[in-house]
């Protein structure tokens, strides 16, 4: 057992997770996930070559880990929703718009997909001081953006100081990297060398170093002329000619509520066996979808490459594996999270109204409310009736596939009304003769659900929340909207009552989800600070979280963390701001016509991108 803690934290340490941050998750769309590979599809995965680097022609090129591959063709994915909100990723909080920004710009440092070691990225190496320190990052010789511009130390220090501990645009990374009150100390040694140093040693700081960067000519004047004109740059309404990328495709064509068209980067730095430049396709299209449904007939009509598969169409599915020529990979438990959640926030907002209305405030912060609605909730139902069996409860704030998942709480409780009613008694809650609940002022329990129209899964999630609670004399009113409109709701007017919605996460960083549980983190959801708000209003529970996740950071034992991130769980499960309803399988299937297609638990399907081309 201690040999296996020992790998645990070599895997922590060395680890870069695909995000540094949780994003909410509109759901339906291909997640890149670390989950369990069920199908045995490992075959090819012993072929993978470790990373390399190459110099040639004056540039220290990424060796290709695949096979030499063929160019053209093009691979077409799909996103639920009217599409992204924006191509700058240092602006971005969905998930469609960080993907989008994950092709267009690369990071300094990822993740190994076969062992989860920190590999170069833009970067070829990290030199790490010895006492935990001092981060000395080399970067890749003769590397360019896509205008022909090379890249160098200075884009990385822009980044850093103009753009991320500057505060512009989505401040998650910058958040997450105040080290005991400081933020790292940025500075350009030479050409091709950057220098970080922190305050004290911080566990998460290995992977949040390697974070996307940023073209320093074409950023500039945006990050000059402040936070407002740079949340609009690289809209979608951007010229997409004046866009120089790191990553492997930079974006062509962009029709709302339609596709993205993605083109290869003929600048990338990727190369093969042959020396052929990197990515072999042409072309990159996220087609945007109404709903499940519809994302589910155009891969049946052939129009889409890859689709993730919920549990109640897996035998639909495999029926037609063979014949309709594509494969099936099964990788097991969904590493995002879905749940419900309140609004907490009792706040005014700059014009002196409630956020909330204050008798749904008293509700909504009455524990025994909430519990109430925790124990009514049916989650063996959801999972047996939506995700077909292909699930499994879930009660924490931890993914069940996360390596610091409080077993004790995994568990969780079955459904229970009966407990659930006595919990509103005590809080003066009575049933008029029609079965209607009512407050001990005697006002009606009614409020607003919302989630993301076109997710058909969270739908009927919505629908038998509604049910369950309806057994309690509630009469909830459920919303589902579009994807963007609820984003709005959330992070900008926080005019909502309960939400049921998905965030993505890292199974190995908890701290990754520090913009979530820190009280002015930007995904606190439940109860959001926004810079005009007159009151703070801390929760005393709040206060103990935003300490738990401090310790956590500057902890570097394992097993003394796991102790402190259990805490967290706890307070989670005690408070039930959330309530985390299942974890699904993610099981994917992808066009045999798809080559270099290496599955693996940590990287998921498209990891490599770069690597796949097409052989009808």
């Amino acid at each position: 057992m201690k040999n296996f803690w020992k790998i645990i934290i070599l895997i922590i340490f060395l680890a870069v997770i695909l995000c540094s941050c949780f994003r909410i998750d509109k759901g339906g769309e291909v997640q890149i996930n670390r989950t369990n590979n069920l199908t045995s599809e490992k075959e090819q995965e012993n072929e993978y070559k470790p990373h390399s680097t190459i110099y040639y022609n004056g540039v220290d090129y990424k060796l290709s880990r695949s096979k030499v591959g063929k160019y053209g063709g093009q691979i077409v994915i799909s996103t639920i929703g009217e599409g992204p909100k924006t191509f700058n990723p240092w602006v971005s909080k969905d998930a469609t718009s960080s993907q989008i920004g994950d092709l267009m710009y690369d990071s300094l440092f990822t993740t190994d997909p076969i062992n989860g070691d920190v590999i170069p990225n833009l970067a070829k190496e990290m030199i790490v001081s010895p006492d935990l320190k001092t981060y000395t990052i080399k970067l890749r010789r003769g590397v360019k953006w896509s205008d022909g511009v090379e890249i160098t130390a200075d884009d990385v220090v822009f980044t850093w100081n103009d753009i991320i501990l500057a505060g512009l645009g989505n401040t998650s990374l910058r958040d997450s990297v105040l080290i005991d009150g400081e933020y790292p100390k940025v500075k350009k040694i030479d050409k091709y060398t950057v220098e970080f140093k922190i305050k004290k040693p911080f566990a998460p700081f290995q992977r949040m170093v390697g974070t996307q960067i940023a073209p320093e000519h074409i950023f500039k004047q945006a990050v000059q002329k402040g936070n407002r004109y740079f949340d609009s740059f690289l809209g979608t309404t951007a010229d997409f000619s004046n866009i120089a990328v790191s990553g492997p495709f930079i974006v062509e064509e962009y029709i709302p509520a339609q596709r993205v068209v993605l083109k290869r980067n003929p600048n990338y730095y990727a190369i093969d066996d042959d020396k052929n430049i990197l990515p072999y396709i042409d072309k990159y299209v996220i087609l945007i979808v109404g709903d499940l449904n519809n994302e589910l007939l155009k891969f049946e009509s052939g129009e889409l490459d890859v689709i993730s598969i919920r549990g109640k169409d897996l035998s639909r599915f495999k029926s037609k594996e063979k014949k309709d020529n594509f494969k099936i990979y099964n990788l097991g438990p969904n590493t995002g999270t879905m749940f419900l959640a309140f609004n907490l926030n009792t706040r005014k907002n700059k014009d002196g109204k409630y956020y909330v209305e204050p008798k749904k405030q008293k509700w909504f912060n009455d524990i025994n409310f909430r519990t109430a609605i925790d124990y009514a909730t049916d989650r063996n139902a959801m999972v047996y009736n939506i995700a077909n069996g292909a699930a499994q409860p879930l009660f924490t704030a931890e993914s069940l596939s996360s390596i610091f998942l409080n077993e004790k709480l995994a568990s969780g409780h079955e459904q229970n009304l009966d407990y659930a009613k006595e919990l509103l008694s005590k809080s003066g809650f009575y049933l008029d003769k029609k079965g209607i609940l009512h407050d001990k002022e005697g006002n009606i329990v009614e409020f607003d659900l919302y989630t993301n129209a076109g997710q058909t899964e969270r739908e009927a999630c919505g629908v038998m929340v509604k049910e369950d609670l309806r057994q309690l004399g509630m009469k909830v009113n459920f919303k589902p909207i579009e994807f963007n409109s609820l984003v709005s709701k959330l992070m900008t007017t926080s005019a909502w009552d309960m939400v049921l919605i998905g965030l993505t996460g890292s199974p190995l960083e908890p701290h990754s989800g520090k913009n979530v549980w820190y009280s002015k983190g930007h995904l606190h959801l439940f109860n959001m600070r926004f810079r005009d708000d007159k009151e703070d209003n801390l929760l005393d529970w709040e206060k103990e979280l935003d300490d738990i996740i401090e310790q956590g950071a500057l902890e570097l034992d394992f097993a003394k963390r796991k102790v402190i991130y259990d805490k967290y769980q706890q307070i989670i499960y005690d408070e039930r701001p959330v309530i985390y309803l299942y974890s699904q399988l993610t099981m994917t299937a992808v066009r045999n016509r798809i080559k270099n297609l290496y599955p693996t638990p940590l990287g998921g399907v498209l990891h490599n991108i770069e690597e796949l081309y097409i052989s009808e």
